[in-house]
């Protein structure tokens, strides 16, 4: 095995014991050992949330933003600097809640960017609230009767989308995980993982042994070019569950379609700095 102590940080986290972002987290650091990715190469950015604390506990670059603005920041790094890995790593309500209408044009421009969703079916920093993709009826702390609006389908969104790429992956499968996200990693244009994790503090419904019973892989046979198919497959919820690459979709990047920033690195370039000044009069 590639050696992964190189992205280790010697600190205690604050996730809870048998929390999904623990394995997560191994199973990233594993996969960018195996790229052969070294943390001066990387940059995560995230929200708020239990899944924006994976910079604090992973020694790569790393930037903290608002909740559900990690996108945005994210894109800048991308345009500015096309030579640096660029990875997401955000929660369920941080992603498909507060930055829903990111997500959204974020599909549309497709900047090469591995976006990972910790998705848990719950607000787990906030104390159990129900998010985006929690199932109806659940009840939790502040929805006692149970949750009465439909759950968010993230892939199916993504897929009607025509994202370039669309994959679902679950904590309980580390093996699966990792290949997930080194295949997001190396896709040009933007990579969306939906990650299935276990809240064992406020989700008492969606555990690994819940998951560990739906889950299934896609064999060699599936085409994830295949649009139609790929809705289907994002259908399924419930007694059945797939994981892998839902739809892949090749698509120009962002920085193609604009000449003024293709091929060209903006991180580093020399700038006038009476150009600056004089930008700046006009708003006195």
């Amino acid at each position: 095995m590639s050696n992964i102590s190189i992205y280790e940080i010697d600190r205690e986290t604050a996730w809870c014991p048998g929390c999904g972002d623990i394995p997560l987290r191994k199973a990233l650091a594993e996969a960018l050992a195996e790229l052969n990715l070294k943390p001066s190469e990387l940059t995560m950015f995230t929200g708020i949330g239990q899944a924006a604390k994976m910079p604090h506990y992973i020694k790569v670059n790393g930037f903290n933003g608002l909740h559900g603005r990690a996108l945005p920041p994210a894109i800048g790094m991308r345009i500015a600097n096309p030579e640096m890995k660029v990875i997401v790593e955000s929660g369920e309500g941080d992603t498909y809640g507060e930055g829903g209408n990111h997500i959204l044009h974020n599909i549309r421009r497709n900047p090469d960017i591995a976006h990972l969703v910790h998705d848990n079916q719950i607000y787990g920093l906030t104390k159990g609230q129900a998010s985006p993709t929690s199932g109806e009826g659940t009840k939790t702390a502040v929805q006692p009767n149970g949750i009465t609006a439909n759950p968010f389908n993230p892939i199916k969104f993504a897929v009607a989308m025509e994202a370039s790429f669309v994959a679902r992956s679950f904590v309980g499968d580390s093996e699966h995980l990792k290949e997930m996200i080194k295949a997001a990693l190396n896709h040009k244009g933007y990579a969306l993982v939906d990650i299935l994790q276990p809240c064992v503090s406020f989700n008492k419904v969606n555990t690994y042994k819940w998951y560990s019973q739906r889950v299934y892989s896609l064999d060699e046979s599936y085409d994830p070019s295949n649009y139609q198919q790929a809705l289907e497959k994002a259908e399924e919820w419930g007694d059945k569950i797939p994981l892998g690459i839902i739809y892949k979709n090749e698509r120009p990047l962002f920085r193609e379609k604009h000449p003024q920033i293709k091929g060209k690195k903006l991180a580093g370039k020399s700038q006038k700095s009476e150009k600056l000044v004089d930008f700046l009069q006009e708003f006195k």
